[in-house]
């Protein structure tokens, strides 16, 4: 049904701000359309972030969607509702060096401004699956900053503490979301851009392994290492953009297809040995409570040294890859331009000098550095690294613009010339009530993986609910393990995809088990037993799925579970107890032992055989 066709309510909810992408849908499905909602949030916006008709100097905001650009996005949902689009009048925000129809394109200079004739490849996906966007958002120039405050358009206010910087580049795409103001947004990620603003504003924020997310339409700033990036209030609605907004891009030359490995399951972390903090004793103490609380959520923590990372970070502004930032907008900057920020003038124009050879030399150097990350990467299965090693002031920064943005990117420089993928996540405030986060490194192509981590450690986390964690909630879930027909590809599968269930992962449950094949069951059904403590019988380790789905769609599913089977609670072999399920021993009449099988698909293909 369409939002046009449906009844209405007739009063707007009192606030619209702080809504993640569960409270929109839920809005949808209640009768509120977009075209009532989403123009009531533009005003709110407006109210709280314009001085007349433009944004106040150092707001997250270079430009908000006029009326009528709303209305032209608006009218493209017509006839449309929830059901068609997973996105559907969804608000987000660009970060604006990736072009937006309807906006121009400033990458944070407006004497750069211009036009774009089409929206960005990832703009383009994210509008054709119902999102809609609400403004351009500011950074630091020409996305050459980790702190938010290289841009004439002002310096960006953190969301927390106005004192302290917000993080950047991509700043303005950070502060939107903590404020509210947005459900998510897209920013860019070259050094750390994606994931340092993340960790100053308690959110999650999503760098990609390169290549899955087109940067066609976006202003470059290293084009061999530039990746789009997402900002959200929760893991599940990052996963949610992320399926959108990826895939491959013919007409992106550093697109790819997607490479994806076997998933890693994350369980043994290593956390640098003797890390630097820069005097910052306040994120000290929250990172060694946040390896505290990674040790109490079940994951393994070592030390490691990481001195080969920071032989590849070295390569990024101490190398001829500044030569990239000066190939993007390097002669524009040779201008004598006031809207040009003098310190973002002087990193790009340091990159004319360097020459081919010394290019050649930085590439076979950074080559012979994967061989150490590689062997980095041999016994653990990701980093547990700070977010920044320090948070610096205004006041700290103005004193050392360089020095301080520099510190910012200690654990984030070495990401994207190693090829790696990462997800920044909020961990608990700091003593002084500011935000910390943590960041999740992985090899490429790692994504899902880092989602199930983050996922689960925004449960053990339980944030509290307060007016300056706006949106941090996130619809309720229930993790439970499949076995048999409801694994991907099973006859039952649906029954999980329908309901918009996401596959966290495959595993096994822990060495107590036995299957059986059921009888006389259409289709197919497998039953899993428990044995009893001190049976002399053999317990098995088995193959499951664990599938999240919300706890309305949980009850629905359980209803469709016919006897003998039904819902109890699983022991996994990291020990994690999820719902799954179980069989009645009365069911095991005329059942067939399966169990050395090791899972039910393997059974299956056996009778196939």
């Amino acid at each position: 049904m369409s939002f046009t066709a449906q009844a209405q309510p007739e009063n707007l909810p009192d606030n619209l701000l702080g809504w993640n992408l569960s409270d929109w849908k839920n809005a949808y499905n209640k009768g509120y359309s977009p075209q009532q909602l989403l123009p009531a949030l533009l005003e709110a916006i407006r109210a709280e972030e314009l001085d007349g008709d433009k944004p106040f100097h150092g707001s997250g905001w270079i430009a908000l969607a006029s009326d009528d650009a709303l209305a032209a996005q608006l009218a493209a949902l017509e006839g449309k509702s929830v059901a068609d689009m997973p996105l559907f009048g969804v608000p987000f925000a660009v970060k604006d060096n990736i072009d937006a129809l309807g906006f121009e394109t400033t990458a944070g200079c407006p004497e750069f401004a211009f036009t774009p004739a089409q929206d960005a490849h990832v703009v383009k996906l994210l509008k054709a699956a119902g999102a809609v966007v609400m403004g351009k958002c500011n950074l630091d120039q020409f996305a050459t900053g980790l702190v938010g405050a290289r841009s004439p358009y002002g310096a960006v206010a953190n969301s927390f503490d106005p004192e302290y910087v917000s993080g950047g580049s991509s700043s303005g795409s950070a502060v939107t979301v903590a404020r509210g103001q947005v459900a998510f947004s897209l920013g860019t990620d070259t050094a750390g851009s994606g994931r340092v603003p993340a960790g100053f504003n308690h959110l999650v924020g999503m760098k990609a392994t390169k290549g899955l997310l087109s940067t066609s339409g976006v202003v470059p700033a290293c084009r061999s290492l530039d990746v789009v990036s997402i900002f959200a209030l929760n893991s599940q609605d990052a996963e949610q953009v992320l399926s959108v907004a990826g895939g491959f891009d013919g007409n992106d030359p550093y697109s790819r297809p997607d490479e994806t490995p076997a998933q890693t399951r994350i369980r043994r972390l290593a956390i640098p040995a003797n890390p630097e903090w820069f005097g910052d004793e306040e994120q000290q103490r929250a990172f060694e409570q946040a390896c505290l609380m990674a040790r109490s959520t079940g994951f393994e923590l070592v030390e490691k040294d990481f001195g080969p990372l920071f032989e590849v970070a070295a390569l990024l502004y101490e190398g001829p890859w500044v030569a990239e930032r000066y190939a993007a907008v390097g002669e524009f900057m040779e201008q004598d331009l006031p809207g040009l920020d003098p310190v973002v003038k002087g990193i790009v124009l340091g990159g004319k000098t360097p020459t081919a050879v010394q290019a050649f030399n930085a590439e076979y150097r950074r080559l012979e550095l994967m061989r150490s990350v590689d062997a980095f990467f041999a016994d653990i299965d990701a980093l547990f690294v700070p977010t920044s090693p320090h948070f610096p002031s205004h006041a700290a920064l103005k004193a050392e613009p360089v020095l301080e943005n520099s510190r910012n990117g200690v654990y984030t420089n070495f990401v994207n010339l190693s090829d790696l993928s990462a997800i920044a996540v909020p961990a608990q405030l700091r003593a002084d009530g500011l935000p910390f986060g943590v960041t999740i490194i992985a090899k490429a192509w790692q994504e899902m993986a880092l989602l199930s981590f983050a996922s689960r450690w925004e449960a053990a986390l339980k944030l509290p609910e307060a007016p300056v964690l706006l949106g941090r909630k996130s619809e309720k879930t229930i993790d439970v393990a499949v076995v048999g027909a409801h694994l991907t590809g099973m006859p039952l599968n649906h029954q999980l995809t329908s309901r918009n269930a996401a596959l966290l992962e495959q595993t096994k449950t822990a060495p107590k088990y036995q299957l059986y094949a059921l009888a006389n069951t259409t289709p197919p059904k497998p039953g899993l037993v428990r044995l009893p403590e001190g049976s002399e019988e053999t317990g098995h380790s088995l193959i499951v799925e664990v599938w999240r789905v919300t706890e309305e769609a949980f009850g629905a599913f359980v209803e469709e579970i016919p006897q003998p089977l039904g819902i109890g609670t699983l022991e996994l072999e990291d020990g994690r107890l999820v719902k799954g399920f179980i069989c009645e021993p009365a069911g095991l009449e005329g059942a067939t032992h399966i169990s050395e099988f090791g899972g039910w698909r393997a059974y299956i293909q056996s009778l196939k055989g």
